[in-house]
């Protein structure tokens, strides 16, 4: 007959059951993110390509409208005509700039939807953070100002959707600690067989008596419903579990903090017939 478990057992017990379900949770979380941006993709894709490939077409007659009437030779045409038709072509021009930044958020999400988070590939880490950096600045970017300092690197082996939750993670942690106006930066460099990538805020940094509790399991400091819901419980096992790689901080209260985050360019054990 088996003995029943102590205190202390139980309670070992039901911290791995909760933990566990924490992190079937934030995976569930994930793959919902994924399925939406999917979703959001395509519904957006065609008519903003349409409106696009419209906006260059009429873009193109104003043009030329406007080079036809300034040649004209039938007659003189009111100065009225040849302003409005340069009214009409300056909004268009403004409507083209839209499109192409929607174009650029949708191709930032198309990073997210695409790219299965099982998958393991060869990737620009660089391509990586700047998608995300756009994500973030649809949000941000009226406060907060968005900085890169991107080396040159080799593509790196890598699960890029966990890699992007980690990445779009620390960076709206980054925004979310500044108060008012500040700047995100983020750098990246080579460092032997290591990409080294950091992630540095002007916020008001990590109180001293929080700092050894940031990677437990469950801490927030943040009000329900904010946040990516993606701890960095979670973040570190995806840098260090899951790519044996590593990830820690530096912080000053009133200053601002650095995640550094080292990922390997090769992964241990990996399929032989992954292309380079």
């Amino acid at each position: 007959m088996n003995p029943e478990p102590d205190d202390d057992e139980v309670t070992r017990l039901s911290h791995e059951l909760e933990l566990t379900t924490r992190k079937l949770a934030d995976a569930h979380k994930m793959a919902s993110l994924g399925r939406l941006s999917a979703g959001i993709v395509h519904e957006i894709n065609s008519p903003i390509g349409s409106i696009f490939s419209n906006t260059e077409v009429i873009i193109r007659a104003l043009e030329k409208l406007k080079q036809t009437l300034a040649a004209n030779k039938d007659g003189p045409i009111p100065q009225k005509a040849l302003d409005t038709v340069t009214t009409i072509l300056s909004l268009a021009e403004v409507d083209r700039i839209a499109c192409e930044r929607i174009s650029g958020v949708v191709r930032s999400l198309k990073t997210f939807a695409r790219v299965n988070e099982g998958d393991l590939l060869r990737v620009s880490i660089n391509e990586l953070l700047l998608n995300t950096l756009k994500l973030a600045g649809t949000v941000y970017r009226q406060m907060i100002t968005f900085e890169s300092d991107l080396g040159d690197l080799p593509q790196v082996e890598c699960y890029p959707g966990l890699l992007n939750q980690v990445f779009l993670n620390l960076i709206v942690n980054a925004a979310q600690s500044i108060s008012g106006e500040g700047k995100v930066t983020v750098r990246t460099r080579l460092e032997g067989s290591l990409v080294h990538i950091e992630i540095e805020d002007t916020g008001s940094g990590i109180p001293a008596e929080v700092q050894p509790k940031i990677f437990a399991a469950g801490f927030t400091t943040k009000p329900l419903g904010e946040g990516t819901g993606l701890g960095l419980t979670i973040t570190r096992e995806f840098v260090e579990d899951t790519h044996g790689g590593k990830i820690n901080f530096k912080t000053e209260a009133g200053k601002g903090t650095t995640f550094h985050v080292f990922v390997p360019i090769e992964q241990p054990r990996s399929d032989p017939k992954l292309g380079a």
